[in-house]
């Protein structure tokens, strides 16, 4: 039942990506991308609040490309619960999307609401359990909250799939350290000045563990 139930998402979503442009109530298509190139053309030259309206006098509700657009440029205006909402629209009409909850994390982070970021990464991570991005990320905040074991966690997963990235051997380094585990902290550090001799990060690690 559960099944037939992310079917019947999935089966919806996708049919409202296939929709024609001409669907969208009386727009045309030559309407939406004028609406969508003037957009981009105010925001190049820092024009966010015109840039949002071009878009909101052909906003449609069911476009999940408007409600991602409106939510990227609300969130550089500033107007962080606005980007929440057009965000969440987005996520509801394609709820395998991966964008829209990348999207998310921005006014969160701006918010200062960090379990919704979190979960924002865990979403990220149910879709694609192997980015890299979202494991160090969620890393990085565990990290700050003194959570060792729950940040080694996420940093062993980058460094299992990117065994030589600079920043993934450090950071999974400070966490053995903090962890009491100098010998695997000495032998991650050592990998990363392999890959970056001048890292900072990793010299400080080396110099406090070889004291």
């Amino acid at each position: 039942m559960e099944l037939l139930k992310q079917f019947k998402t999935y089966f919806t979503g996708l049919l409202i990506l296939l929709m024609p442009l001409g669907a969208w109530g009386q727009q045309n298509i030559s309407n939406i991308i004028d609406a969508f190139q003037q957009s981009y053309i105010n925001e190049s030259t820092g024009k966010y609040p015109d840039a949002i309206e071009v878009l909101k006098n052909i906003y449609n509700e069911d476009s999940y490309e408007i409600n991602l657009r409106l939510g990227w440029l609300t969130y550089q205006s500033g107007l962080f619960s606005e980007s929440l909402a057009f965000y969440n629209k987005a996520i509801a009409l394609m709820p395998y999307s991966i964008e829209p909850l990348w999207g998310v994390v921005l006014p969160a982070s701006a918010l200062g609401n960090w379990e919704m970021v979190i979960n924002q990464y865990q979403n990220i991570l149910d879709v694609n359990p192997n980015n890299s991005i979202a494991h160090h990320r969620l890393g990085l905040i565990y990290y700050g909250r003194n959570e060792f074991q729950e940040a080694h966690k996420h940093f062993e997963k980058v460094v299992n799939l990117y065994p030589f990235d600079y920043d993934g051997l450090t950071m999974l380094a400070w966490t053995n350290f903090k962890l009491g585990k100098q010998r695997e902290a000495i032998v991650l550090f050592r990998k990363a000045l392999m890959h970056t001799p001048s890292g900072s990060s990793a010299l400080e690690g080396l110099e406090l563990l070889e004291k």
